[in-house]
């Protein structure tokens, strides 16, 4: 299995725009940061969870050839905005299925719903397949097995996602112990790292870092990160020997 960190940064991206913080104007290309997405792919198949406003960009940087289906953790805009630049995607392959908690749904048909019109559909529009998301309920992306992690966001419930020996979890602020069980054994996660201080909704580096510890994964990659968080080149030799700063295009195997 491949990985293809598409975006790390947070809902304003790095460089923020009109920012003069040392690290929007830094010239180390691991710290410009698009909206927080990744691309998974093994043999034939390709999956990328959350589609945010970067995604145009993001699918040319990394010349992804098709999509077989977009993972939603949540609806916020960072991870949904992008889903009109499917078009190319959907034109080639037919209809896009998407995989995402009902209330997910819900909202994309109110943003989007242009796409979700069946009657009078406007003939350049793209097209999904909607497979609901459910606590609980693992389900098949390829020949591989989803199992959806249900992850605190402040005040909502969110999914991470574990696909075989590797799991994604992003915006996580809380999670219940029957959750961290499902991360048994992992080769790699990916889980949120903010800042340093503290957020609402979010976890900080701190956080992350006993969350790791909790789980014991062989690897572990911070995303989802602000400037706040300070140089890459600075705060990675501070981590832990298997935790890593993720950084936009970087590519990792299992």
């Amino acid at each position: 299995m491949n990985v293809w960190f598409l975006g790390t940064g947070t809902s304003q991206g790095i460089p923020v725009i009109g920012s003069t913080h040392p690290v929007c104007l830094s010239n180390d290309p691991r710290d410009k940061r698009l909206r927080v997405s990744v691309w998974v792919y093994w043999e034939d198949y390709s999956f990328v969870i959350d589609c945010g406003p970067d995604f145009r960009q993001q699918m040319l940087t990394s010349a992804c050839p098709k999509i077989d289906g977009i993972l939603y953790t949540h609806e916020h805009s960072d991870h949904t905005l992008g889903l009109d630049d499917i078009r190319p995607f959907f034109f080639k392959q037919g209809n896009i299925p998407i995989f995402a908690h009902r209330r997910v749904i819900e909202n994309l048909k109110k943003r989007f719903d242009y796409i979700f019109e069946e009657e009078n559909k406007y003939p350049g529009a793209p097209s999904v397949t909607i497979n609901e998301v459910e606590h609980d309920k693992p389900f098949a992306v390829g020949n591989k097995k989803a199992v959806p992690i249900t992850i605190g966001h402040g005040n909502l419930d969110i999914f991470g996602y574990r696909i075989g020996d590797f799991a994604y979890l992003t915006d996580v602020k809380t999670i219940a112990e029957s959750e961290i069980k499902k991360l048994e054994g992992l080769k790699v996660l990916v889980v949120n790292a903010l800042r340093h201080e503290p957020h609402h909704s979010h976890f900080n580096l701190e956080e992350a870092l006993f969350f790791i510890e909790q789980v014991k994964p062989e690897r572990a990659y911070l995303t989802h990160i602000s400037h706040l968080m300070g140089f890459h080149a600075e705060v990675e030799p501070t981590l832990p020997e298997n935790v890593f700063l993720a950084y936009d295009n970087l590519q990792i195997t299992l």
